[in-house]
């Protein structure tokens, strides 16, 4: 399904978000689908997110000096609102150079904004009677939702225009890195057509939200999985401090990240048990036959992403935390669409390779520096499979400075 070209559609769960994010890479379709890809692609290119290791340490400095003073006292805390803090304050600066210090102020309103928008989201995908505009914009439910896309769309456009006025007077920067706005804000397609000022703050709105609150979540899961495998957790520190042995400073260095070899296998494993996005819809433009049972056109297929993850005929105790069976995922048996944390085919993560380097650096600076531990009393990690797979009681942990 996933890698079926007559399934490149997406669904009428995606439809809901088009007032919050519009028509952007992730509701797209067709060529107008196909031009933005092209447009973004750079964005994502190798020399590109090699510079954004320094921004990853800097937010990795900042979380750890706030973690300190946890471990110091000794108590527990839920690690899922200082990783949300800490990769929404990597998002601004990656996608617009912008410094918000929103790990030092703390619940930042656009993180708010973008919390009750998710949910507001799922909640009418799942409430029949609210998929009609004309109820849905009168209900409680539906003012608060447009009044923080609204929100959202203000400070997109406020820092687009900034940025605009800073490369009409100055150009493109020579000396600094080129961040996601100044890429979108310069790219022309095959005509030398450049992006519309709503096309590029649709792309702004859907990289904002995509790419801190998914990996946040992750993040969060993986530290979960080593807290509760404590000797994975090991394993893992060993290889940070083999990899780091004989420097003064923590940082990871980019060629730091491909020597992390049993740290890769973990958040694998990790996002295997716990994806971060748990289900994606795809709609057919032609008709599909799966196994003998044909699929018509017009059809919206859901993928429960979270239940591919656990398949009992496809992985070897499915429960279970084992980061080894990814030495064989390229093996004859692995099947390349049973593992698709980031969707899989076409329309596959642009980000993923930022999400997954930003991800390493987060984590390796953490379990360098600290212990993780579940305390006794810690509330169990009840999933909610919405639209970002969350706890519903955060995930609690106990931490000491090794």
């Amino acid at each position: 399904m996933l890698e079926s070209p007559k399934a490149r559609g997406f669904g009428f769960f995606y439809q809901f978000a088009l007032p919050w994010i519009g028509d952007g890479l992730i509701i797209s379709n067709g060529a107008t689908w196909a031009r933005a890809r092209r447009l973004l692609t750079p964005a994502f290119h190798f020399d590109i997110l090699k510079n954004y290791l320094s921004v990853y340490n800097t937010a990795a400095d900042t979380l750890v000096g706030k973690l300190d003073k946890l471990a110091e006292s000794g108590e527990s805390f839920d690690l899922c609102p200082h990783m949300t803090l800490c990769t929404l304050e990597i998002i601004l600066k990656c996608a617009m150079s912008y410094d918000a210090d929103v790990q030092r102020i703390g619940d930042h309103p656009y993180i708010k904004a973008t919390r009750e928008l998710a949910l507001s989201w799922f909640e009418r995908n799942r409430q029949p009677w609210l998929w009609p505009d004309f109820i849905f914009k009168w209900t409680t439910l539906g003012k608060t939702f447009l009044k923080n896309c609204d929100y959202v769309h203000q400070v997109a456009e406020e820092i687009m225009n900034k940025r605009r006025n800073q490369l009409n007077k100055e150009g493109l920067p020579s000396k600094r890195h080129l961040d996601f706005l100044d890429i979108l804000l310069s790219a022309r397609d095959e005509d030398g057509k450049p992006m519309t000022d709503l096309e590029i703050r649709n792309e702004v709105d859907t990289f904002m939200f995509a790419g801190h609150d998914t990996t946040a979540t992750a993040a969060s899961w993986m530290v979960y999985c080593l807290a509760k495998n404590p000797e994975c957790q090991t394993k893992v520190q060993d290889e940070i401090d083999s990899v780091l042995e004989g420097r003064d400073s923590d940082c990871i260095l980019w060629s730091d990240i491909s020597k992390l070899h049993f740290l890769a296998l973990c958040i694998k494993e990790a996002m295997r048990l716990y994806p971060p996005i748990p289900f994606i819809q795809r709609r057919l433009n032609e008709d599909v036959t799966i196994e003998g049972h044909k699929i018509p056109a017009g059809n919206i297929v859901n993928v429960a992403i979270i239940y591919l993850h656990r398949n009992p005929a496809v992985w070897d105790q499915p429960h279970a935390f084992i980061p080894e069976r990814f030495l064989d995922a390229n093996g004859k048996d692995q099947d390349y669409f049973s593992f698709t944390p980031f969707s899989a085919g076409s329309r596959n993560c642009i980000g993923q390779n930022f999400a997954l380097n930003e991800e390493k650096v987060l984590i390796a600076r953490l379990f360098r520096r600290y212990r993780f531990e579940i305390p006794p009393d810690a509330p169990p990690p009840n999933r909610l499979a919405r639209t970002v797979l969350k706890s519903e009681h955060g995930l609690w942990f106990r931490i000491k400075k090794r």
